[in-house]
């Protein structure tokens, strides 16, 4: 059986079966939270919008996992009549169950829709998208409020599922597309190399760009295109993602010392913000998957500056970059490493900007940066923000500090990794369209 390295890597796989339907009238719908990620990916791919279907399965009492109807925005609601005959329900135990779940599904679309309206399903095919199936029930749910709400064709769309999905799902999807039936079937997450949970801050992000990319004037086929590359630095062949969009004023290079830099949801919520933006961005893995698991080598700044001072030589040979000024976004230890490379002799980088960095880690270089610099710290990370307040104090060149008050390390609460990202386009757009 095949693994996929994460949801993104899933989602690419699964948009390749789903190829069938570019061209029709499709919504994506992503179940929160991990079948967003996966979602996201097969809407790019099929250039069709994004959207989180939000509902609730109405489970027996005492046999939560047993559906007897679910709930679902717009005050949808669908019963299964055998199994309320089949349990004898009450009408008061019924009532008591669905009071339950209206809240919390109140409360979820407050926070993952926030202000916006769902997209309307009457007459499109809606693509159903989880990371997997386990028992099923809250998918089935899915697929019976899409249809409720009037989709015309519902598909359910999975990379992994026990080897029955399709033939569970006959009465409620219009065609179930699995990737992955692996026997014996234990958990969705044997399917994965890295199944970690995804954040409600993750989902939004996603969310966010995806609005951002298909709402476009004459639709998505006009959003800037992400395309993968690979390149040489140091002898090592890295990979990226590398989208420019019409006429661009600059180019944004991300350094992160450690994870995948070009599937971080919040390095690539960050991108879209800055190509959105008029500015190109290159979301790069510094390092090898074999490389990444020595430690020593995501706090090695000068191996990750020399690399990135490769990655810029590349980009200057470029015909679609060659002439771009160049800015530098670096986040954890790619902070410090970010501004070792903008010091070197050999290139010029207009603007660097760090998110919840370590700009310390680059000791008596911080002197040698000439490049203005803007250090976004979250407001209750406090060992951190000392240190990028240390850092500021010794540098020579134009440094500011932009604390994000509610923020932690990472920017997962509500909103902050939105003002981050819009704190860093305004620096390199001050600073990259002064060139």
């Amino acid at each position: 059986m095949r693994q996929f390295d994460d949801r993104a890597d899933a989602g690419r796989q699964l948009a390749q079966r789903l190829g069938f339907l570019r061209g029709h009238d499709v919504v994506v719908l992503g179940l929160p939270r991990g079948g967003v990620p996966v979602a996201f990916e097969v809407a790019v791919a099929l250039h069709a919008p994004l959207d989180v279907l939000l509902v609730r399965k109405l489970g027996v009492p005492l046999h939560s996992e047993l559906a007897f109807g679910a709930i679902g925005e717009g005050g949808v609601r669908v019963t299964n009549d055998s199994v309320v005959r089949e349990v004898a329900l009450h009408e008061r135990e019924m009532a008591e169950v669905e009071e339950a779940q209206w809240a919390e599904l109140r409360r979820r679309v407050r926070r993952f829709r926030g202000d916006h309206a769902p997209i309307a399903l009457p007459g499109k095919i809606a693509v159903i998208v989880d990371d997997g199936v386990a028992t099923g029930a809250t998918a089935q749910a899915a697929c019976q409020v899409a249809r409720a709400q009037g989709a015309s064709g519902v598909i359910l769309a999975v990379p992994i599922g026990a080897s029955d999905t399709a033939e569970r799902f006959a009465d409620y999807a219009d065609e179930v597309v699995c990737l992955e039936t692996p026997i014996p079937y234990f958990a969705v997450g044997q399917g994965y190399r890295n199944f970690n949970q995804t954040s409600d801050e993750e989902v939004v992000a996603l969310l966010d760009r995806a609005r951002a990319r298909f709402a476009t004037v004459g639709g998505a086929d006009e959003a800037p295109r992400d395309r993968e590359v690979r390149l040489t630095a140091e002898g090592v062949s890295l990979v990226g993602l590398l989208t420019i969009p019409d006429r661009a004023t600059g180019v944004v290079v991300f350094a992160h010392g450690s994870g995948s830099s070009r599937h971080s949801p919040r390095n690539r919520y960050v991108a879209e913000v800055l190509t959105q933006a008029g500015l190109a961005t290159l979301l790069l893995d510094l390092l090898t998957p074999e490389e990444e698991r020595d430690r020593a080598n995501v706090f090695d700044l000068a191996l990750l500056a020399r690399r990135l001072v490769d990655v810029m030589a590349w980009l200057a040979g470029l015909p679609d970059t060659a002439a771009l000024p160049v800015g530098l976004f670096g986040a954890s230890t790619g902070a410090g490493a970010a501004l070792v490379a903008a010091a070197h002799p050999g290139v010029k980088v207009s603007a660097v900007v760090s998110r919840g960095g370590r700009p310390d880690l680059a000791g008596d270089t911080l002197l040698e940066v000439r490049a203005p610099t803007l250090l976004i710290v979250g407001g209750r990370d406090d060992a951190v923000l000392e240190l990028n307040r240390r850092a500021q104090a010794a540098m020579p060149a134009v440094c500011e500090l932009a604390v994000v008050p509610a923020a932690t390390h990472l920017f997962e609460e509500p909103g902050t990794l939105q003002q981050a990202a819009a704190l860093a386009r305004d620096w390199f757009l001050g600073h990259l369209g002064q060139q």
